[in-house]
């Protein structure tokens, strides 16, 4: 009888381990602050000590991303802008999605450059949550390159693009980013 028992209890803990749905921890569907700086170490093709003091500031103020956009964009401007891009949404544990972007901007602005653009995400949860416009406020400098950080706060999400480019741009702006699953050119 006791055998009986403790054989059925063998066989019932062995189901209700298996019965019992696995729940992924925080942590596995966050980036560590090194995953992120060699993602975008490798993306730009730049020193991994140049994105890791960025990469250091974000984590600071915000934290472990959830997901992070990679692509690329152009963008241009004369007192009014333009910015179109495309690029691909990296979350652990998800198969890659295509993404776009665009958004007009306003400003004291004028020039033109070409960007890679690493977005860290905060707070996805959903991937359709990032489909909304984010605004911002932007000052830019490229004279060749550079490599700048900016916040974009909508709807929870927080955005963290940080960009390198070459290009002939200075100015400051008022914009928004749209994000998008499919490409439209309507820029607003």
């Amino acid at each position: 009888m006791i055998r009986r028992s403790l054989l059925l209890g063998a066989i019932a803990s062995v189901f209700a381990v298996k019965s019992v749905p696995a729940f992924a921890d925080e942590e596995d569907l966050t980036f560590t602050e090194n995953e992120i700086t060699r993602s975008a170490a490798d993306f730009f093709g730049i020193a991994t000590e140049a994105v890791a003091k960025v990469v250091q500031r974000v984590f600071r103020d915000l934290g472990r991303p959830d997901a992070y956009v990679k692509g690329d964009e152009g963008s241009g401007a004369f007192v009014v802008g333009l910015r179109y891009g495309s690029g691909w949404l990296i979350r652990k544990q998800q198969d890659p999605k295509k993404v776009y972007w665009r958004g007009p901007s306003i400003g004291f602005d004028f020039g033109g450059n070409a960007s890679k653009v690493f977005t860290l995400v905060y707070n996805l949860k959903r991937e359709r949550r990032l489909f909304q416009r984010f605004p911002g406020v932007e000052g830019s400098y490229y004279f060749i390159a550079g490599i700048g950080v900016l916040y974009m706060r909508s709807g929870g999400v927080t955005l963290a693009p940080m960009r390198t480019g070459v290009g002939l741009r200075a100015g400051v702006n008022a914009q928004y980013q749209e994000y998008t699953d499919t490409r439209d050119w309507f820029p607003l």
